[in-house]
């Protein structure tokens, strides 16, 4: 315990004499100073899993900056794996600032706590405690249809599992029969498809809906959020939406038991001239981002579906 708060001294020093030294560039988001003793009681497991939360917080918060900054710093997607200094490079202000230091000199805490306790060094791969808590498996196929309306016969096509990262998830998009139209109902979509926890999706094969950012953190009831809804390949085709969490708890879809967040979500598209409304509903398990439902309405072709997970197909037998 000396030797942990001796190291926490340390490091609340050098912070302090940091701070001192740029004291020319307030923007500049130093980390906040945080004492790894309040996190010497944890074992590995809590520390590893507070380290990915704060980084999907920072991520959250570092989306909101470069969104109003328009500087596209971050588009692409990092999900939990934070890019410090390019967060840092965005030089946020006022809350953002604050909330980013505070965040920084909490994952720099945790990472001290984690070495004094000679803790795994964070890796890509989810951990395989925290990976079989999940309702889904590497190798499963996740069994989806879709409908451009109740009027139309349902398309199936399924994502199989393909990897658990600590930050996304990889599957694989594939139409269920051969020569059968895809998620779009046009063309096959087939390639790969990644989505992060909280269920945005960061990659996907063309002329499939993606939304890069639309879900932030942990979807409590009541949380507001915002964001893109995209046909990839399409730069024309672009929803802004906003939600906002209707219902959270548990739901059995497919057989398998999820803990689901409702989301009312509503906006607009550019068609044409003028802009069309889009509304709806998105239902997301938040333990895994997993996609349960999707319902789209809209004059706007393109953001005008329904899709439901129908089952889940167990890892087939070699």
């Amino acid at each position: 315990m000396n030797r942990l708060a001796l190291t926490a001294s340390n490091c609340t020093l050098a912070l302090t004499l940091a701070l001192g030294g740029c004291a020319t560039r307030a923007v500049d988001v130093l980390p906040a100073p945080a004492n790894p003793a309040d996190f010497i009681a944890w074992d590995c497991t809590r520390i590893d899993d507070e380290q990915d939360r704060v980084q999907q917080r920072a991520a959250d918060v570092a989306y909101a900056v470069d969104e109003l900054a328009g500087n596209n710093i971050l588009a692409l997607g990092v999900g939990i794996a934070v890019f410090w200094p390019a967060i840092l490079a965005m030089r946020p202000a006022g809350f953002e600032a604050a909330e980013l230091a505070r965040l920084k000199g909490r994952f720099e805490a945790l990472q001290t706590a984690g070495r004094y306790k000679s803790c795994p060094l964070l890796g890509a791969d989810l951990p395989a405690v925290r990976a079989a808590n999940l309702p889904v498996a590497p190798g499963e196929r996740l069994v989806y249809e879709d409908r451009v309306d109740p009027r139309h016969a349902a398309v199936e096509w399924t994502l199989r599992v393909v990897a658990l990262r600590r930050g996304e998830f990889e599957f694989r998009a594939e139409p269920a029969k051969v020569g059968q139209p895809g998620p779009s109902g046009k063309a096959a979509v087939s390639g790969t498809w990644r989505q992060d926890r909280s269920g945005n999706v960061i990659a996907a094969p063309p002329g499939a809906l993606q939304w890069p950012h639309l879900l932030r953190g942990e979807l409590v009831l009541g949380q507001v959020t915002g964001g893109d809804m995209v046909v990839v390949g399409d730069p024309l085709a672009r929803a802004r939406l906003r939600g906002q969490v209707v219902a959270v708890g548990p739901q059995t879809v497919a057989g398998r038991r999820f803990d689901a967040a409702v989301l009312d979500i509503f906006g607009d598209s550019q068609l044409g001239d003028s802009y069309t409304r889009v509304e709806g509903s998105l239902v997301v398990d938040r333990s895994s981002g997993v996609l349960l439902r999707l319902d789209l309405r809209s004059a706007a072709s393109a953001f005008s579906l329904q899709r439901r997970l129908m089952r889940v197909d167990p890892v087939e037998s070699p």
